[in-house]
């Protein structure tokens, strides 16, 4: 089978391409019907269809003979601690814990908040969901008190599983006080939570609310997987949504498993066996489908790790956890390599491990740029890979299709689009461009299996920002060419999000937190090219009148408070106070332009501006 026949055959013959990849998986009831074609313009996979994603993930393994292989390792080099589960060691750990849920009244269609750090209780939290037909939201555990808040009043919640803490390097953040600071700010309050006491941080509990993980684990009694249907939701997952409120992606059971199942074998060429380690937070959407479902819904083992690519305690840190687990595919965003690029740039460190397990390197997030990708490349030997996929999309919409046919790389390109997603390069009006052209990089309709199939209370939301802008097509909200020979190039987002170390965040969000200065008459804030982050933001702020704050307290003050509403994630690290904010006679902001004054690009003022010469006074202030 070649990249060609089987893209033509998902395109042509969608319903008997997916009939095919769902036989793949363990199904309660098979699938008669494919496909259901919904009034938002999407539509439904495997509708009649039963499924429970637990019972994939990890009874179904133990069916194939499987339940003896490692199913999770853990490695956490800021506690100095590794632990493995085998597929029946970890099947009874989420079946416990489903058990604890379920004594407590969780059950299908209930959500249930997981805010916890990336330990192996997170991963059994989120399958242990799955198996009663429960709805998770994980939330990352970088993320301050306000963004918990807002997820438990958008989700409502029947329950929150947290831990005493999380450790960033060799600094323990007690998780319990902004837990508690989050449900007393939410609309919505949750009927119980459960935290896992961790050594370094004894939480202290609330009496009636709240319990121990470790004592109800003790006395539970284990649940089996309950059937659901193919188009339950599985589990809510918030990313930045350009109004500053965050958009809950809904993701349903069946398409989910059986997309992310083919994908582990089309994306990366892994199969039952292999050690699979993606480099990322179960608080993403790559810790969703590659920390957690994906690598077990394929008998792979998985990684868990608990620290950085660097001072976790060096540079070395990816290739000593590569050679100890004898690790298969590395995946990982591009961020994570040019940090360790800048502090080890001849691969000294990576010469002290046995890396030779290591069949492939893939990188996603943000894009890959040429240097890293070189350096990989010469340092490595490996084939060093790019894809490109969003949160709403939860797997790879373009990739090199390494388990049908590999194809050559260019730099800079996530290559070809994977079977299952039409992918075209359009205007707004939705008329093709021609190779080589930029415009708006969209999906034809429809969207292939395992794609969020809306906005969580939100249905409007989700035809209006992704059906409505390009009729008959997804929009991505990236722009880009196809160029003649086919590979995808994708050069940015078009809206305000920007790409922080492949962590999309909404620069509308931070504008709301800056504006609430009291100091603060107005505000903007763009995503400045970083050669390590990919983005970082950057703040111009117009003072009130009569404010007389100095300059460098102001840019404190307003670190200080971004970081507290939104967390250290948003890398909020300048504010810069100008005269006036460049703007059209209209009165709308000029944030292309300042762009690319921002990132030292040549910029030529627009005919529609009401005042050029602060254009010239703002890139001054860049300059200096």
């Amino acid at each position: 089978m070649d990249y060609q026949s089987e893209f033509r055959r998902s395109v042509d013959q969608p319903e008997e391409f997916w009939r095919e990849k769902a036989r793949a998986i363990d199904w309660i009831r098979p699938p008669e019907e494919i496909w259901k074609a919904s009034e938002n313009g999407h539509g439904q996979w495997f509708p009649d269809g039963l499924i429970n994603s637990s019972d994939v993930a990890l009874d179904a393994n133990i069916r194939a003979g499987r339940g003896d292989q490692k199913a999770l390792i853990y490695d956490s080099p800021v506690t100095d601690t590794q632990q493995s589960f085998t597929y029946n060691e970890l099947t009874d750990q989420v079946a416990r814990f489903a058990g604890v849920l379920k004594a407590r009244g969780v059950g299908h269609g209930d959500r249930v908040i997981i805010y916890m750090p990336m330990v192996p209780q997170a991963v059994i939290a989120m399958l242990a969901c799955a198996r009663l037909g429960a709805i998770h939201s994980v939330v990352f555990g970088g993320f301050a008190a306000h963004e918990l808040a807002v997820r438990i009043s958008d989700a409502k919640p029947k329950a929150i599983v947290t831990a005493s803490c999380g450790i960033e390097v060799a600094k323990v953040i007690p998780y319990k006080p902004l837990v508690d600071r989050a449900i007393e700010e939410a609309d919505h309050k949750p009927e119980f939570c459960i935290v896992f006491q961790r050594p370094q941080v004894t939480a202290e509990l609330q009496a009636g609310r709240d319990a121990d993980w470790d004592q109800e684990m003790a006395t539970a009694t284990p649940a089996d997987p309950v059937p659901v249907a193919a188009t339950d939701p599985l589990y809510i997952l918030y990313t930045s949504g350009t109004t500053g409120k965050p958009k809950g992606v809904v993701r349903d059971n069946g398409g989910h498993a059986v997309a992310l199942r083919y994908s582990m074998e089309l994306v990366y060429g892994a199969g039952p066996g292999d050690v699979f380690w993606a480099a990322s937070d179960v608080g993403w959407v790559v810790g969703h489908s590659y920390i957690v479902y994906a690598p077990l819904f394929m008998g792979c083992t998985t990684i868990l790790y608990e620290g950085k690519p660097v001072k976790t305690p060096d540079a070395g840190a990816f290739w000593r956890v590569c050679q100890d687990h004898k690790v298969n595919y590395l995946f990982t965003a591009p961020t994570a390599f040019r940090a360790v690029r800048k502090e080890d740039p001849e691969a000294d460190l990576m010469a002290k491990y046995d890396i030779s397990a290591l069949k492939r390197l893939f990188l996603a997030g943000e894009r890959l740029d040429p240097s890293t990708y070189e350096w990989l490349k010469e340092h490595t030997s490996l084939p060093v890979l790019d894809h490109w996929w969003q949160t709403e999309t939860g797997w790879a919409i373009c990739c090199n299709p390494v388990g049908i046919e590999e194809m050559r790389t260019k730099p800079g390109s996530a290559t070809v689009p994977a079977p299952g997603f039409n992918v075209q390069v359009v205007s707004l009006d939705g008329r093709p461009m021609p190779a080589g052209e930029q415009g708006q990089v969209a999906v034809k309709l429809p969207l292939p299996p395992g794609c969020l199939s809306t906005v969580w209370g939100d249905d409007a939301r989700f035809r209006k920002t992704y059906l409505d802008p390009i009729p008959g097509f997804y929009s991505s909200g990236d722009g880009g060419f196809i160029d003649e020979d086919g590979y995808v190039f994708i050069m940015g987002r078009t809206d305000d999000v920007i790409n922080v170390a492949g962590h999309r965040l909404s620069t509308g969000e931070m504008e709301e937190v800056v504006a609430s200065h009291p100091a603060v008459a107005e505000c903007c804030v763009v995503g400045a090219r970083d050669e390590m982050k990919g983005q970082i933001p950057v703040g111009l702020v117009l003072l009130k009148d009569g404010a007389t704050i100095d300059p460098d307290e102001l840019e404190e003050e307003l670190v200080e408070m971004v970081r507290d509403r939104i967390g250290a994630i948003a890398c909020f690290r300048r504010a810069m106070v100008v005269d006036r904010l460049p703007k059209t006679r209209s009165g709308k902001i000029l944030r292309r332009v300042i762009r690319q004054i921002a990132d030292g690009e040549e910029w030529s003022v627009p005919s529609t501006i009401d005042d050029p010469a602060i254009l010239e006074e703002i890139d001054q202030k860049f300059r200096n």
